[in-house]
């Protein structure tokens, strides 16, 4: 046989062929006379074990060390370990499925927040503070909307235990007796700064303020590192008065620990 008759005959490419041939995988026939490779029926049957095995799953890789165990030991083991990988991306499936299914039921009972999707656990957080607004005009506070965009940040790039420590830190403030609201009187008062100077009084009243609202735990016990890059970009989106607020206020909870 010939390679474009060898790779029809297993359902593979001519390309395919020669990658195998390159990798050592599929031992290359003597050629003919002409030049041509003259394929047997023993390299059609390696080429089609190839292919079932690759159809599995496993890394060529791992295919090479198959074909090297006569005795089929190195396949038992191989098979084992894609077994345990598979059950792994089940399971990884699944978990996404349901996440995208609450996020679903979400969206069409017009409960999804804007800056979703984020985990249930986040959005009935947002709902919760949301629901306790003490605006009349149903006006939404600006720093409040920049909050939760700073949150959903935070789940995003947060490992899992750290996304877990500050959903807890964040219960545990809004689950005390007049925790939603004193996170409100916060939002009120750095709003009221949109447009004040670093210098104004209101400043210093805002930033002692907010050391109360600010949840038990978000404030890394080594201190407040204020060359951090997230903290930079945070203060560059807020008014100059509202980041000396922040600034002013994490201090002071870095300095209530000494």
């Amino acid at each position: 046989m010939r390679i474009g008759e060898l790779a029809a005959a297993v359902g593979v490419t001519p390309r395919t062929v020669r990658h195998y041939h390159h990798l050592g995988l599929l031992p290359e026939p003597e050629r003919r006379p002409n030049g041509y490779r003259d394929y047997t029926l023993r390299h059609a049957v390696v080429l089609a074990r190839i292919r079932r095995l690759t159809e599995l799953g496993l890394g060529l890789a791992e295919v090479r060390d198959v074909l090297a165990d006569d005795e089929g030991r190195e396949l038992v083991e191989v098979l084992a370990e894609l077994d345990e990988d598979l059950a792994r991306q089940e399971a990884a499936v699944r978990e996404r499925r349901e996440r995208l299914r609450r996020v679903r039921e979400e969206a069409e009972q017009g409960r999804l927040p804007a800056e979703g999707p984020v985990s249930a656990e986040l959005a009935a957080l947002f709902r919760e503070v949301a629901g306790a607004s003490p605006s009349p005009q149903g006006i939404e506070s600006p720093m409040a909307a920049m909050d939760r965009e700073v949150l959903a940040l935070i789940e995003t790039t947060a490992s899992p235990e750290e996304r877990e420590r500050m959903l807890a830190s964040f219960r545990s403030t809004f689950d005390v007796p007049g925790g939603v609201e004193r996170a409100h009187r916060a939002y009120a008062l750095l709003d009221e700064l949109v447009d004040a100077g670093v210098g104004d009084p209101r400043v210093e009243e805002a930033a002692r303020f907010l050391v109360g609202a600010i949840p038990e735990g978000l404030v890394p016990e080594s201190g407040v590192d204020e060359g951090h890059s997230f903290l930079r970009a945070l203060y560059a989106d807020c008014a100059p008065a509202q980041a000396e607020v922040i600034r002013r206020a994490l201090r002071m909870v870095a300095e209530g620990r000494r």
